[in-house]
């Protein structure tokens, strides 16, 4: 195993934040990262396991056209990899079970839900158990958010912290399960590691504006039991440096943005368990 962090972020078919991401990743300390567009993991000419931390970034996944992320759910589920026969999502399950990193942003959190990655109870990842909606307000979103961390969350990307302030830029965002007994999981293993909040990310709240899109029990985030694989709404990509927060002009900031935060706590945890 070679001694650097490496990194993919997967591109293609609608994504638009894939630098920000692969900035994220490099600024964190990966030493190796590649955008790599999806076309090439299904030809087989790249494979993820060359690598120890996969990304899925936000956009427009095939324009939302059914939905966010469902058709791009499908695809992973179904299309074969050339050189092997395998589906991408054989691959990343295989993946995840060598010990690596998984997180989606936004579009690429929805991916992951609708696959089945998320919640991942008893590691079942390919049983949709929840999904993301059009917003309350039946509009798109795009402003500021407190989100509450679970510290009692095995996620691995949140160690250390108890909340944030992050953007989201999204149309259905809206976290929904029809089983209560999901819901009643999720919150009971500490899966529900960010909650839409106050401002002093106290008590989570179903209150619009803070709760942008009307989630059910405030969730903005859901990590896998392993702590491993890790989705939410916000975009940490867009808040990695103190000029990118909306009063950097108005306040006192640290140098450092606290999505990066995330990224941090991702390259940290694969040197010192995953190298």
């Amino acid at each position: 195993m070679s001694a650097e962090v490496k990194a993919i972020v997967v591109s293609g078919n609608g994504t638009n934040c894939e630098r920000e991401v692969a900035n994220a990743c490099r600024l964190a300390g990966a030493e190796h990262v590649d955008i790599v567009h999806l076309s090439r993991l299904l030809s087989g000419e790249v494979s993820l396991h060359d690598y120890h931390f996969l990304n899925f970034a936000g956009g427009f996944l095939d324009g939302d056209d059914l939905g966010g992320a469902i058709a791009g759910a499908n695809r992973l589920r179904h299309a074969k990899i050339k050189t092997s026969g395998r589906s991408l999502l054989d691959e990343i399950l295989l993946f995840v079970e060598n010990g690596n990193l998984v997180m989606g942003v936004c579009n690429g959190f929805q991916l992951m839900v609708k696959m089945g990655l998320l919640p991942g109870f008893d590691h079942d990842y390919r049983t949709q158990r929840a999904t993301l909606t059009f917003n309350d307000r039946g509009r798109f979103e795009n402003r500021w958010v407190y989100l509450k961390v679970d510290q009692k969350s095995p996620c691995v990307f949140t160690r250390g912290l108890t909340g944030m302030y992050l953007p989201v830029r999204h149309g259905e965002g809206k976290f929904v399960v029809e089983d209560p007994q999901v819901l009643e999981r999720i919150e009971a293993e500490h899966l529900s590691v960010l909650k839409y909040s106050d401002a002093a990310y106290i008590s989570p709240t179903m209150e619009f504006p803070l709760n942008t899109n009307g989630s059910m029990a405030a969730i903005a985030g859901l990590t896998d039991p392993s702590g491993r694989v890790f989705g939410l709404m916000p975009h940490p990509e867009a808040y990695l440096h103190r000029t990118h927060h909306p009063r950097w002009t108005r306040e006192e900031l640290p140098e450092e943005g606290m999505g990066l935060w995330l990224y941090k706590n991702a390259i940290n945890f694969i040197r010192e368990q995953v190298l």
